[in-house]
C-alpha cells in the first residue's frame, strides 16, 4: 500500500497543507450562498476552482485538498442532478487538482512530482445538512445509512486518482469508523481531522483519547488531527492525541478571526492576539508535522506556514 503523506514527512520532516477552498473562491468573486457551498462552483464555474489550486501550490503548498467537501450525491440531487453527475463533478475536483498540480510542475522543475499530493475531501453527513451539524455531531445514522450517503463520493474520488483521502471536519467518530470500513482493502491511505467541542473531545463529546486509540491501528490512517477549529484550542487537542498515538499529527484550523453567526460576518482578532509565528512552533514541539488553514485562509497565510513548517527551531 502506498503511503504519500508518510513518504513526504520522511523526506521533508512535515508536510504543508492548503488552506480554505471557500475564502480563496470568494476573493475570485465566487458567490457561495448555497448549501452547496464551493461544491456549488464544481457547477459553475470549474476554472476558479483549478487557479484556487494552483495558487496554493505557488504558495508553498504540498497537500491540495479537493473541492468536494460538500459535494455529496444526497446535495447534488436536491439541485436536480442524478448519480451519474455527481459522480462525475466528485471526479471533476480532483481532476482540477491534478491539472493545478501539473502546471505547477512545469513552472517549478525542481519539485518531485510526489512531494505533492491531491487529497481527496470527504465532508461528514453534518456538512450536507447545512445547518452547523458538524460543529455539534447532533445527527445518528446506521453505519450502512454513513456507507451509503459518501458512496459515490468516496468511489469518484478514488477512481479520479485522489493520493489520499482527507476525512476532515468530522464531529462523530462512528461515521469516521463507518467510513474507514468503506476503504477497507482499497489501495489508498486517508488522513481523518476532527471538529472540537472543547480542548479534549470532539464535537459529539467522545474524548480525543478514545478517538486516538480507535484510529491507530488502522494502518490506512496516516495521520490524526483537527481542522476548522479555533487556533487556541490545538496545542492541549494535540496533547491529548499523542498520548494516545505515535502516528503524525495533523492541524489546518481557521485563521484566527472569530464568526458572528447573528451578523453572519467575521471579525479580526484583537490587536496583538498570537499570529502564526506563535501557533506553528508550539504545535510542531508537540508533535503536529502536517500544517495548513481552513476557514479565512488564503495563499498568503500558507506562504507564512509552509515557511514555519520547514524552519529550523
Amino acid at each position: 500500500m502506498k503511503t504519500p503523506m508518510t513518504d513526504i514527512i520522511r523526506r521533508h520532516g512535515g508536510l504543508v497543507i492548503d488552506g480554505a477552498m471557500s475564502t480563496a473562491l470568494e476573493s475570485h468573486g465566487c458567490d457561495l450562498a448555497d448549501e452547496l457551498w464551493s461544491a456549488k462552483i464544481l457547477i459553475e464555474k470549474p476554472d476558479v476552482i483549478r487557479t484556487v489550486h494552483l495558487d496554493y501550490f505557488r504558495a508553498g503548498a504540498q497537500a491540495a485538498i479537493t473541492a468536494s467537501y460538500q459535494a455529496s450525491a444526497a446535495g447534488f440531487a436536491k439541485k436536480g442532478l442524478d448519480e451519474k453527475e455527481a459522480y462525475r463533478l466528485c471526479c471533476d475536483s480532483v481532476r482540477l487538482a491534478r491539472e493545478a498540480r501539473e502546471t505547477y510542475l512545469k513552472e517549478a522543475p525542481g519539485v518531485r512530482a510526489d512531494d505533492l499530493i491531491v487529497c481527496g475531501a470527504i465532508g461528514p453527513y453534518g456538512a450536507y445538512l447545512a445547518n452547523g451539524a458538524e460543529y455539534r455531531g447532533d445527527y445518528d445514522l446506521t453505519d450502512d445509512e454513513y456507507s451509503e450517503f459518501h458512496r459515490v463520493r468516496l468511489n469518484a474520488l478514488i477512481d479520479a486518482g485522489a493520493d489520499v483521502l482527507a476525512i476532515e471536519t468530522q464531529p462523530k467518530l462512528k461515521e469516521v469508523l463507518a467510513l474507514l470500513d468503506a476503504i477497507k482493502g482499497k489501495d489508498i491511505t486517508c488522513w481523518v481531522s476532527f471538529t472540537l467541542k472543547d480542548a479534549s473531545h470532539i464535537s459529539d463529546g467522545t474524548s480525543l483519547s478514545e478517538v486516538a486509540r480507535a484510529l491507530d491501528a488502522n494502518a490506512q490512517v496516516e495521520a490524526i488531527g483537527l481542522n476548522c477549529v479555533k487556533r487556541e484550542q490545538v496545542a492541549d487537542a494535540l496533547r491529548a492525541l499523542r498520548e494516545q498515538t505515535q502516528k503524525p499529527l495533523l492541524v489546518y484550523p481557521n485563521s484566527g478571526e472569530t464568526y458572528d453567526p447573528a451578523t453572519k460576518t467575521w471579525h479580526n482578532p484583537p490587536v496583538g492576539s498570537p499570529d502564526w509565528t506563535h501557533f506553528v512552533p508550539l504545535w510542531k514541539r508537540l508533535g503536529a508535522v502536517c500544517l495548513g488553514g481552513c476557514c479565512r485562509t488564503l495563499p498568503r497565510d500558507i506562504v507564512q506556514i509552509a515557511e514555519l513548517v520547514g524552519a529550523k527551531e
